[in-house]
């Protein structure tokens, strides 16, 4: 394990620098797109809750590994098809789409969840001020649901984080596709994912008490 470390150390941390940019942009996304079709759910119009409905529905019905082929292998077919000029997507790019909507989905619910767990008088008394149901929704409503949703958030994030390594099967150089590469040249299967697990878990057991401790400062501030 020590002579993998060794040899391999700055192309492991590399990798988990990959994972780490792709989990972010990917959030970062996910939260518009979840924002967004929350916004569609909770509307009080029902054309904007059938496209909130059939978004989160269709994508959590897909299984990321087919989004991400779709979108890397598909969507460019689908333009050369169409008579454009052929191009293909990076890698970067293609899984950060992929994860994006897969995670938008997911935040959707989130954010419907944390929207609705406060109390409709909240709004009542924000419209009663003469606010409009868009300023009520920004300034009242979501700054308090923000409170109740930031654990949720984070634990996305550790489930976005893990997920990247499906994004291995489109080559974005991330930790599991190192991880491959370096089984490969090595023959230290063992070895290697010992080592790729403990870099997943480091990172993984430190985002979760991060989000423990958000949890009890907010717990505290609400409190006093």
């Amino acid at each position: 394990m020590l002579s993998i470390i060794k040899v391999y150390w700055l192309m492991l941390l590399r990798s988990l620098g990959n994972t780490l940019l792709l989990t972010l942009l990917a959030l970062v996304f996910a939260m518009i797109i979840g924002l967004v079709f929350a916004l569609c759910n909770v509307s009080h119009k029902k054309p904007l809750n059938v496209i909130g409905t059939i978004y989160v529905d269709a994508i959590r019905g897909v299984p990321l590994i087919v989004l991400a082929f779709f979108i890397y292998f598909g969507v460019p077919q689908a333009f050369k098809m169409m008579g454009a000029a052929s191009f293909r997507l990076p890698a970067l790019q293609a899984g950060t789409i992929a994860l994006s909507m897969n995670c938008g989905a997911y935040m959707a619910e989130i954010f419907r969840a944390g929207i609705q767990s406060i109390d409709k008088g909240q709004m009542e008394a924000a419209r009663s001020l003469g606010l409009p149901y868009g300023k009520s929704m920004r300034k009242v409503i979501l700054p308090q649901a923000f409170k109740v949703m930031v654990p949720s958030i984070i634990n996305q994030f550790i489930i976005t984080l893990k997920d990247t390594s499906i994004l291995a099967v489109i080559g974005y150089p991330e930790l599991t596709n190192m991880g491959k590469t370096i089984s490969g040249n090595t023959f230290k299967s063992l070895q290697t994912w010992a080592i790729v697990g403990i870099m997943y878990m480091v990172v993984i057991i430190t985002l979760s008490k991060f989000a423990k401790k958000i949890e009890r400062r907010i717990k505290l501030n609400d409190e006093r």
